[in-house]
């Protein structure tokens, strides 16, 4: 049998779980995704799925080869976009991952724009307050916030924002504005991190930098549920910039320490780096850059 046929029935079968999911989402009979897999797996001379009469499982040697599969696969249709010519139409599936507000309030638009000027994509988008792997997990584009290790991505830096620290104007007027970072030992704080017994905030400064462990008395997972229990008037928040600038220009919450805020942030948005160039990935990454580079928030 033909190779790449043999991979896409793999493909199939190993992201389903399930020979018969497979022959429906292939529009292949189920005798003929079972005689590809036996047919694959002789030709390899390896087990790549475990089968019993309730389940379907990937070996270990079938997880990896899943994940190359994949790439090859991809790495195809990126050759068949780009050999179409720069002007091709973009097409296909495209998928992208950000942060939970910072997708809602800057990718969401963007997302719909394209998807109305680009008929023939579809759009899986991943808005999570944790860092998805681009290769294991399968997403051709990601938006980060904060400076970014060594990797084999292409990155596209497109604005940057700040760390503050905000309280809503009834809270400071009840406990006053703190005028340095121990100050905040004094205050209710609200800390947006991983549920851990240890919060150290650090702080730049006119002099030189400092750091101070903080004792949250409200420790949530995600910035939103943060924004919310400031906004109520429980405490004083670390967020970011953009989460917050609405908020603060309508007076719903102030600033505090500003002069005490790290260096900046920077965005950028990261795509994996392939030999081919995707319409889809392309035109998607142009029109987002424009996007948030005009951004006044990220400035």
């Amino acid at each position: 049998m033909d190779q790449l046929h043999l991979m896409k029935v793999f493909v199939g079968v190993g992201e389903e779980e399930s020979f018969a999911a497979a022959s429906r989402r292939l529009d292949l009979s189920p005798a003929a995704v079972t005689r590809a897999i036996v047919a694959l797996e002789e030709q390899l001379g390896v087990k790549l799925l475990t089968r019993t009469t309730r389940s379907v499982r990937l070996t270990e040697p079938g997880r990896r080869y899943l994940d190359d599969c994949r790439q090859i696969l991809a790495s195809i249709a990126e050759a068949n976009d780009a050999v179409a010519g720069e002007n091709a139409a973009p097409r296909g599936h495209l998928s992208v991952t950000a942060s939970v507000l910072f997708g809602k309030a800057f990718v969401m638009p963007c997302i719909v724009r394209y998807l109305r000027e680009n008929p023939a994509v579809e759009v899986s988008a991943w808005f999570l307050d944790r860092t998805m792997n681009l290769m294991d997990e399968g997403i051709d584009v990601a938006v980060r916030i904060g400076h970014l290790p060594d990797s084999g991505m292409h990155a596209i830096r497109v604005g940057q924002v700040r760390r503050v620290l905000c309280a809503s104007p009834e809270y400071l007027a009840q406990h006053g504005v703190p005028e340095h970072p121990a100050d905040l030992l004094h205050h209710t704080v609200i800390a947006a991190s991983g549920i851990s017994p240890r919060v150290d905030w650090k702080f730049g400064g006119p002099d030189d930098a400092t750091s101070v462990r903080m004792h949250p008395r409200l420790t949530v997972t995600s910035n939103d549920s943060a924004l919310v229990a400031a906004l109520s008037g429980l405490g004083v928040a670390r967020l970011l910039s953009y989460q917050v600038n609405e908020d603060v220009a309508a007076g719903r919450l102030r600033l505090v320490l500003e002069n005490y805020e790290e260096e900046p942030w920077p965005v950028h948005i990261l795509h994996r780096e392939t030999r081919f160039g995707s319409a889809k990935v392309r035109a998607f990454i142009d029109m987002l850059a424009q996007h948030l580079r005009e951004h006044p928030h990220l400035r």
